[in-house]
């Protein structure tokens, strides 16, 4: 039985980027396990516990901003969670925030809504070559692109997935930031905006956060404070 839901945010690192979405709800399973929360489980005749992730992670992403709900069949403040869970988490996994969010509220996947990234180019790059590729996809207003998903070919305008997208030169390699949509009608893949740009490919994807609807509390909560508790 569901008497409370937390809403996590965390890191993954590169110890960990390599893992896939069936791996890390696994991983999360077998931490709350060992951390003896008791968390909820579904009924019928293949229960399984109650987690549920705002959007999946790319192989070979890292990213500082990943949510997921737990449902827990007892209560326990944030702080409770943090202790006892955090050391149970693998090198590469680090709890962030904790914020306790209503059991009656709108899934966490359904309150995403875009994702931000920021996408490592090759220091060889000149900047003003990524500039001028960063202006070209922004004066585009339509942009086809065409992706083989499930032995089909699916035709979109990736241009209409972009919200946000700029150059950053922080430690001298070109970095290109963006905004992507995520929700339920289309999300953008950063190495594909890369690609539509004419960029060669990026040495390092980074997931930086994922933003919820703008009437979510947590959404509230971390335009606030820029953190959950």
């Amino acid at each position: 039985m569901k008497i409370q839901r937390l809403r996590i945010r965390f890191s993954r690192g590169d110890e960990v980027k390599y893992i896939t979405h069936l791996d890390l709800m696994r991983l999360w399973e077998r931490a709350l396990r060992r951390a003896t929360v008791e968390v909820a489980y579904s009924e019928g005749f293949t229960p399984h516990a109650q987690l549920s992730l705002a959007a999946p992670l790319a192989v070979g992403v890292t990213s500082a901003g990943e949510l997921i709900d737990v449902f827990l069949a007892t209560r326990l403040t944030p702080l409770e969670f943090i202790r006892e869970v955090s050391c149970q988490l693998p090198t590469g996994i680090e709890l962030l925030d904790v914020q306790e969010v209503g059991l009656r509220g709108p899934s966490l996947q359904s309150e995403l809504r875009a994702a931000e990234y920021e996408a490592s180019l090759p220091a060889s790059l000149a900047e003003e070559d990524a500039r001028a590729a960063v202006e070209r996809f922004l004066a585009a207003e339509c942009l086809p692109w065409e992706q083989m998903r499930d032995k089909e070919v699916r035709r979109y305008d990736i241009r209409a997935l972009v919200q946000e997208v700029w150059l950053e030169r922080p430690n001298g390699s070109p970095v290109v930031a963006m905004r992507l949509r995520a929700d339920s009608g289309g999300a953008g893949r950063p190495e594909q905006v890369i690609a539509a740009m004419g960029l060669p490919e990026p040495t390092r994807l980074h997931r930086r956060k994922l933003l919820l609807a703008e009437t979510s509390p947590a959404h509230e909560a971390w335009r606030r404070h820029g953190r959950f508790v």
